[in-house]
């Protein structure tokens, strides 16, 4: 019996958390590969599971998102030695015909390089832009000396890997500019997985006499929530059964909960006070009328696109979004803009949704229409394109590897926790 080809998955996160990482396995799985995972192990979670043909290997190591400089080159060194201890030890033994590292760090891509040498591929994801990330995160230009270096660092890990994969084309062009070969680089953009994320009806029409603002994901500073809050305020008295759903955890929960006691829209603002189940979030996301990314311009996040909202805009939920330039590139007029950190513009936004029902619905059809071409299917397709390149051997091709792609095996539609399919458990918090 012929074996099936095999990845291995690096990712300095928790899987099956991070959801790129998810769905980059229930594809590979869903075309016919094997995978092994290695990553981060948060509270509560097993060192080992396996789910069909997929096996994770989590490290006993935790990310910290308040350490200062010296902790993240700390966490980062601790992950990459041990990673590159393990990918090797397991290559030798299960031959694995690709080893995915997803950044950050960048350097992470150092865990493949025995792998590479007795011929696996290393294909990695950049799914951030290492330089902007320091300067935006702990100060200092373009010419910080350590942001110079992070530049250089970059560049030199898309040149040792055989191909780079990245989240956004305004990514690719950061990387391009910087000196990248273009024929490196592909976009996979972060579509939401329609196995996980159901269409629910349109909205029209307000439901139970509330009006229901919804923000998910990690509460980090930088994502702008305490401008939402800020906004809830202004609103109070102008927008009746007006309400804010906070679905998810992070260093700045505590901050938030506080503020919104100064503010006095404690009794507007619910908080999950962690991460949640998937289908509790999906089925808040039905529920709610409005969809808010508030996240801080920065140069950083100008060529980040939040992957929430795809989950929005198959959900059919309007958006109300910070103005980055990732943001109006992808989606322009099909969401209602708003200036980063403003709370006055964004309660500006908010009443203007929730005074014109046509303009939500509006909202939707134009951003469905501008995701299409973006879809997890197609993006699905691209990636594994690349993939099944590197496995045969062949300089990587847009879409070159699409009917090898469909050889390996059907295509179906993999929903977390369906591990007799042999994907991945479902995330013990999400949002």
């Amino acid at each position: 019996m012929r074996r099936r080809p095999r990845v291995c998955v690096v990712r300095q996160h928790y899987v099956p958390r991070d959801s790129r990482v998810a769905r980059a396995v229930h594809a590979l799985v869903a075309r016919g590969f094997d995978v092994d995972v290695l990553c981060l192990r948060a509270p509560g979670e097993p060192v080992r599971e396996r789910h069909g043909r997929v096996r994770i290997h989590r490290l006993p190591l935790r990310h910290h998102p308040e350490a200062g400089t010296l902790g993240y080159v700390a966490e980062y060194t601790a992950f990459l030695v041990a990673a590159t201890v393990l990918v090797a030890l397991a290559h030798g033994v299960r031959r694995y015909r690709v080893v995915q590292i997803h950044s950050v760090p960048d350097v992470l891509v150092l865990a493949g390089f025995v792998p590479r040498l007795l011929g696996a591929r290393v294909l990695l994801d950049l799914q951030e832009c290492m330089p902007e990330f320091f300067a935006t995160k702990f100060g200092g230009g373009s010419r910080h000396p350590v942001v110079v270096l992070l530049a250089r660092l970059e560049q030199a890990a898309i040149l040792l890997a055989d191909h780079v994969i990245t989240p956004t084309d305004q990514m690719r062009a950061v990387f391009l500019r910087r000196g990248a070969d273009a024929d490196r680089i592909t976009t996979v953009m972060d579509g939401a997985d329609p196995a996980v994320f159901a269409v629910p009806r349109p909205r029209t029409t307000l439901e139970d006499d509330r009006f229901t603002l919804v923000s998910h994901g990690t509460i980090e500073e930088h994502y702008g929530l305490d401008t939402v809050l800020r906004a809830v305020a202004l609103l109070r008295d102008r927008v009746p059964g007006l309400h804010l759903e906070l679905y998810g955890d992070g260093p700045a929960l505590s901050g938030l909960r506080r503020l919104a006691d100064e503010l006095g829209v404690a009794d507007l603002v619910s908080f999950s006070g962690g991460f949640v189940p998937m289908p509790d979030l999906v089925d808040a996301l039905a529920r709610a009328d409005v969809g808010v990314l508030a996240v801080r311009r920065d140069p950083f996040r100008d060529v980040a696109l939040p992957g929430k909202i795809f989950d929005f805009v198959v959900m059919g939920v309007p958006v109300v979004a910070s103005r980055t330039r990732s943001m109006q590139e992808t989606f322009g007029d099909a969401v209602e803009s708003f200036e980063s950190g403003d709370a006055e513009d964004l309660a500006r936004a908010v009443l203007a949704l929730h005074r014109s029902p046509d303009r939500r619905a509006a909202l939707v059809a134009r951003a469905r229409e501008r995701a299409e071409p973006l879809a997890w299917d197609r993006q699905r397709d691209r990636y594994l394109a690349t993939v099944v390149d590197l496995v045969e051997g062949r300089p990587v091709g847009r879409y070159r590897a699409r009917a090898a792609c469909r050889r390996l095996a059907p295509c179906t539609a993999l929903r977390p926790g369906s591990s007799s399919r042999g994907t991945l458990p479902e995330p013990r918090g999400a949002g």
